[in-house]
């Protein structure tokens, strides 16, 4: 199995390969691209979930914005939120976004944490467990690069009883997922969300990770009820209706994973 280091290496030569600017794949700059790490971490039990989701809180994150990582956003998916998906009970899963200024950020994260005595400090107990009792199951990983008329990570809502939609866009081959990410950034798509109350959080090209090609992004929300309204304006909006009309843009999604999230304890978006 490639090891982590081999599987980064790799990463960063397919972004310097997908073109990514001088401003994001070295110093921060305006405008700049960030490269954003999308995990999930699935843990064996609710007890667990919740050590780690407490330690993210109350150490986790500031270690990781002092390694230059924000905004930090942890979100949960709820059962009662996402009917469609027939869950018994609410998963034990925490979706941690992890936006980086540069592919040095993504490449030497785990070595600046390491470093981090009030990190390490803060997640003793659950950075050292025994392979008897893991922190977590294990965590999956995907690689983005940000849009270029959406570069940066946003956190567009803030109340107490904000949700979040994380939106997966599969397409069949390459040449379709570039015709899907254009129909975003040159059509005008993220435009008609911005208009209609689809706020967005990142908009981001899968270069690494699970279900490629695929671009992946996230919408807020104040509450369910600006969820629905949003929809519902998106879908009749006319400036929508004519795009999705265009056949420069046929057949360019071949599968949506829609997932409905809430933010966990300190979650910075």
């Amino acid at each position: 199995m490639m090891q982590r280091r081999e599987f980064l290496a790799a990463s960063a030569a397919v972004a310097l390969g997908l073109g990514i600017s001088k401003s994001a794949s070295g110093a921060d700059s305006p405008g700049s691209r960030q490269l954003i790490d999308v995990r999930t971490y699935h843990f064996a039990n609710a007890d667990k979930m919740r050590a780690y989701e407490l330690f993210l809180a109350g150490g986790g994150i500031a270690g990781l914005n002092r390694a230059g990582v924000e905004p930090v956003g942890v979100w949960k998916l709820m059962a009662k939120d996402n009917p469609n998906l027939k869950l018994a009970a609410d998963p034990n899963d925490l979706y941690v976004l992890l936006p980086h200024k540069s592919m040095d950020s993504v490449l030497m994260l785990e070595r600046r944490l390491a470093a981090d005595e009030a990190y390490q400090k803060a997640g003793e107990r659950v950075l050292r467990t025994p392979k008897s009792d893991p922190a977590y199951s294990r965590y999956e990983s995907s690689l983005l690069l940000a849009f270029e008329g959406f570069p940066r990570v946003e956190a567009p809502v803030k109340g107490a009883g904000r949700l979040f939609q994380l939106r997966i866009y599969e397409s069949h081959n390459e040449e379709k997922a570039r015709k899907k990410i254009h129909m975003f950034d040159v059509g005008g798509e993220t435009a008609i969300f911005k208009k209609v109350g689809l706020n967005p959080v990142f908009l981001g090209e899968a270069i690494a990770g699970a279900k490629l090609p695929n671009l992946t992004y996230a919408v807020a929300f104040e509450n369910e009820a600006a969820m629905k309204a949003g929809w519902d304006a998106f879908r009749v909006d006319p400036d929508w209706k004519k795009l999705a009309a265009d056949q420069t843009y046929k057949d360019t999604v071949s599968t949506i994973t829609n997932l409905v999230l809430r933010p966990a304890e300190g979650s910075q978006i």
